[in-house]
Order: structure tokens, then sequence, then C-alpha cells
């Protein structure tokens, strides 16, 4: 009898010991939820990361988030996805710092070439990608010849040959990859006209040009001390490249 009332007794210390752990699990549980949206986690930073194009105020700005929000908000997840709307902004990875700074890392695309357009000027990156229209002639290659369809910024330009726009992006690439500018490309037929300057271009088929790169920025620099600005730099299959200084 006396070891029953031992037990007895034994069951109800327990009881009340797994009854005193439960409410210490929910006085923790209801204290980190209220110290999670106290002002301690309060944003009060923002750190921007990767911009080029876009001030660091306008990122946080076109984000929608502002100092104040808790850091632990969904909102993050919709500022994402916001920034990603804009035609120039490539990728963007956002981060909590605690107790109170968003990091936005930002990963930019990059003005690369322009087609004209109905009197403007089509902006690409080098994925050809729009980016946005001007009426202003960049400062940048500029791709003549190539039907195109109405541009959408943030869309891949529609063109009737995507071999065309593929070729003179990676003839482009391989230019940049040489240290070598063409300020316009003119695709009349299979054979282009890459203009170096106003009156001095390189005509051939674009993997042709693309093979000998180097020898055609040796010969331009040739030319270039001589003060000769003016003549056609002719590449062809086999490694055939030769200048001619009269103009077809």
């Amino acid at each position: 009898m006396a070891e029953e009332i031992v037990v007895k007794k034994k069951k109800k210390r327990r009881k009340k010991h797994y009854f005193l752990r439960l409410l210490i699990i929910i006085a923790l549980i209801v204290g980190a939820i209220l110290a999670l949206r106290s002002d301690l986690f309060s944003v009060r930073k923002f750190e921007i990361e990767g911009n080029n194009y876009y001030t660091a105020a306008q990122v946080q700005e076109t984000s929608g988030l502002s100092p104040g929000i808790n850091i632990f908000e969904e909102k993050l997840r919709q500022a994402k996805e916001t920034l990603l709307e804009d035609p120039y902004i490539k990728n963007v990875e956002l981060k909590r710092v605690l107790p109170g700074t968003i990091k936005i890392i930002i990963t930019e695309r990059v003005d690369y070439a322009c087609l004209p357009y109905n009197g403007q000027y089509v902006l690409i990156d080098e994925e050809g990608m729009v980016l946005r229209l001007t009426n202003e002639l960049p400062v940048l290659p500029l791709l003549e010849g190539i039907d195109i369809a109405e541009p959408i910024p943030g869309k891949a330009l529609d063109v009737d040959h995507n071999y065309l726009l593929s070729n003179t992006l990676n003839l482009l690439s391989v230019m940049s990859d040489n240290d070598l500018y063409f300020k316009k490309i003119n695709f009349s037929s299979v054979i282009v006209k890459a203009y170096i300057y106003d009156d001095l271009y390189c005509e051939g088929k674009p993997e042709n040009i693309m093979a000998q790169m180097r020898a055609v920025k040796q010969l331009v620099e040739e030319q270039y001390s001589a003060g000769v600005t003016r003549g056609v730099i002719k590449v062809g299959k086999d490694n055939y490249i030769a200048f001619s200084p009269k103009l077809d």
C-alpha cells in the first residue's frame, strides 16, 4: 500500500514537470514571435551591390522596400519579382543581415549594340534582349540590314533571320576579346561590312572575319600607323586577308 502511494506521488510530480516544461516551451515560442515582430528587427539600412546603370536609391525605390518594415516580412519575394520586371536587371538576390539590414545584389544587363527602327534606335544586350528605345544614336555598334519586328523592352529581339543576329553578336564578342571596335556592321547579304571608321571597313562572311580577327587588328594598326583611315580589308576563307585603299 505504501509503495502504491509513492508511485502515485511520483506520477503526479512527473505530470507537474511535463506541464511546467510545456509552459516554458510555449513562453519561449511566444517570446520569440514577439521579439521577431519587435522594432529590433525593423529594417534601418539597405546595401545595394552590382548596380551601375541605376543608382542605389533607384534600386531601392523600384524594389518597393522602405525602412521600418520587419526584416522577416514576405515583401522581399515581391521586391525581387518587381525588380526583375526591369529590362536592365538580369538577376536579383536579396539577403537579410540581422538585425536590420537588407542587402540587394543585382546583376545588370549592359548596352551592347543598337539597331535602327522607325526613326529610333533599339538598344540590346549581348544576348539580344531589348533594353530600351532612344531617339539619339548611342555610342554603340550600329547593326544595319536586319529586319526586326516591334521591339518590346524586356523581351528578346524578334528578327526575321535569327542567324543574322546570332552571327552579329558572336562577331561583336570576338571583336571585344581582341580589343577592336566596329562602329557599324551592315548585313546587306551573307557578306557583311564591319566598319572600323566611316571609310575603313572589313568585308567578308562573319565566320571568316571572326577566324581572322587578330590578323584584322594587326592590319588595322599598321594602316593607322601609316595614317591610312580609308579602304577595305577583305577577309575570305583559308586565312585570306588583303587590304585595298579603294572603297567598293
